[in-house]
């Protein structure tokens, strides 16, 4: 299993990434738990800063966010904390959602819409040109194509390196590829959420990156006596990094980005490369569903 990957045939990036989208103040009040999340920057903007240093000085080097997240603060953030960037250092944001309110994400897929969204995120992360600019949602009020084209000018006049989507079919994403090339699909799977099988192994036969967000489920599967827990304890990893690891080893075009806010819990993510299941391991997970 290897530790990095040739993210677009040429970016060489650590197999475990750093998500940025944790880095957020608490949910509004009055709000339902899990709701009204990624409205605004944290109070701490320093310790969300440490953090994101402490990613890339430990060997991580894709740094995901969104112009979506706390209304582009989330952008500014990474900025503060790593700009002028290292090198090797490879940043991927996402254009494409709107943010009415704190519960709200609104695909807009205009095309005058997502240039102007990639200028602004090209501002705020402080860049002559994003790496990896992703496509966070498709538009279903806007033919695919026309979304798709707006990202391939903005690569054809150098202000994008290579383009991803997020949340695809795996028709979508055939169809996206007639148009340009797709560099990365960032859709949501982890043990407990197994519904891009299908896109999954695409993009590992055709050397695609595959993103997974949420990476690392909760809930049951998870728990003390589950079958995580119990390979957790044979290979001497916690639940989490069992859960990373079995991703790692399931294809490998795979990038987690676990997110945290946590320099500990930060480390312990980023050991999960070096957790090793044995095949029988691997398959004793790979039937969680």
């Amino acid at each position: 299993m290897g530790t990095s990957f040739l993210l677009g045939g040429e970016l060489k990036v650590n197999r475990i990434g750093y998500g940025a989208m944790r880095l957020a103040a608490a949910p509004e009040p009055g709000f339902e738990a899990g709701m009204g999340h990624i409205w605004r920057a944290p109070v701490d903007r320093e310790a969300a800063g440490a953090v994101l240093r402490r990613a890339v000085e430990s060997g991580v080097n894709l740094i995901d966010t969104a112009d979506s997240y706390a209304l582009g603060e989330n952008e500014e953030l990474v900025a503060e904390a790593l700009a002028p960037y290292g090198d090797g250092v490879v940043i991927a944001t996402k254009i494409g959602v709107t943010r009415p309110s704190p519960t709200e994400w609104v695909p807009v897929g205009h095309p005058a819409y997502l240039r102007q969204q990639a200028e602004l995120s090209l501002r705020r992360l402080k860049l002559d040109h994003i790496d990896l600019l992703q496509l966070h949602r498709v538009d279903p009020t806007v033919p695919l194509a026309d979304q798709i084209g707006a990202l391939h000018q903005l690569r054809a006049e150098g202000k994008v390196r290579h383009i991803g989507l997020s949340e695809v079919t795996l028709d979508q994403l055939r169809e996206a590829e007639r148009i340009t090339p797709i560099a990365s699909v960032q859709n949501m799977y982890n043990l407990a959420n197994r519904g891009h099988e299908a896109v999954v192994d695409y993009t590992a036969e055709h050397d695609i990156a595959f993103i997974p967000f949420f990476p690392v489920a909760g809930g049951a599967h998870a728990g003390p006596d589950s079958p995580v827990a119990a390979v957790a304890a044979e290979v001497g990893a916690s639940p989490a990094q069992t859960a990373l690891a079995w991703l790692l080893r399931r294809s490998p075009t795979i990038l987690p980005i676990p997110g945290t806010t946590s320099l500990e819990h930060l480390a312990e993510n980023i050991a999960a490369a070096e957790v090793t299941l044995t095949d029988d391991q691997f398959e004793r997970l790979s039937a969680i569903v």
